[in-house]
C-alpha cells in the first residue's frame, strides 16, 4: 500500500512522523508522503522538520518516508512561488488543497496548482472540465479522497478523469489514527468512486509511477 498525502502534528495532525510511519508499517505499507498543511508562515519550518524526520526514519523501518507538503488556503496568486520555495527547501513531493466542496476554498485554486506545476491536486471538488484537461496535459495527478467530506465529489471527479484520462491517486488524507486506510477499505472507497474492481490497482501503479518520477 501507498498513501501520498497524511498529516503529522506538525500542522492539524495528531502523530508524531515516527508513530505515524510505525502504523503503517504494521499494515503493509511500503511508502508516505507526510504532506502537512503550509502557507507563507510556515513553510520552511514544517519542510525542515519533515526532511529530517524523512532522513532518520528512513535509516531504520521498512516505509519510504517522502517528506512534503500540502499548500493550503492560500490566494491563487501566491501558488507559483510556494511551490516553488516548497521544493527548493527539499520537499520532494507538492501537493495543492483543492477545491473541496466542504470547505471554503478559494475560487481558481484548482487552476492556479495545475499551472504551478503541482504533484497531485487534493480532494479538487467540483474541478471544471477545463482544468482536468490541463492536469492532463500537464501530468498533474487528481486525488480521490478517503476522508470525510472531500470524498463526497469522488463520483463525480472518477468520471471526468475517466473519459478524459487523467491520472487517479487515492488517498486517506489521514489526521488521526483512524483515519489511515487498510487495503480493505481502499478497496472498498476505489470500487465505491464508480471505477470499478480493478481501479485500486490502477491508482497503486500511478501512485508508484509519481514516486519513480519525484524521487
Amino acid at each position: 500500500m501507498i498513501d501520498l498525502h497524511v498529516h503529522s502534528l506538525f500542522s492539524d495532525g495528531e502523530l508524531l512522523p515516527s508513530e505515524l510511519v510505525r502504523r503503517l508499517e504494521d499494515i503493509g505499507y511500503s511508502c508516505v508522503a507526510i504532506t502537512d498543511h503550509v502557507d507563507s508562515s510556515n513553510l520552511d519550518f514544517v519542510i525542515l522538520r519533515l526532511v529530517e524526520a524523512a532522513r532518520d526514519l528512513n535509516q531504520s523501518q521498512s516505509v519510504r518516508v517522502i517528506p512534503g507538503v500540502e499548500i493550503t488556503h492560500v490566494p491563487p496568486g501566491s501558488m507559483e512561488s510556494l511551490v516553488k520555495k516548497a521544493r527548493e527547501l527539499g520537499a520532494e513531493i507538492v501537493l495543492a488543497h483543492g477545491e473541496t466542496i466542504v470547505e471554503p476554498v478559494a475560487k481558481g485554486t484548482n487552476r492556479a496548482a495545475i499551472l504551478s506545476g503541482v504533484d497531485i491536486l487534493a480532494h479538487p471538488g467540483l474541478i471544471a472540465i477545463e482544468d482536468i484537461k490541463l492536469a492532463v496535459e500537464r501530468g498533474i495527478y487528481l486525488e480521490i479522497s478517503a476522508r470525510q467530506g472531500h470524498s463526497f465529489a469522488n463520483g463525480y471527479v472518477a468520471r471526468w478523469a475517466k473519459e478524459l484520462r487523467a491520472r487517479l491517486v487515492l488517498n486517506s488524507d489521514a489526521h488521526s489514527p483512524h483515519d489511515l486506510m487498510t487495503r480493505q477499505f481502499a478497496q472498498v472507497v476505489a470500487h465505491g468512486s464508480g471505477l470499478g474492481e480493478n481501479a485500486l490497482e490502477e491508482m497503486l501503479g500511478n501512485s508508484r509511477d509519481l514516486i519513480e518520477k519525484i524521487l
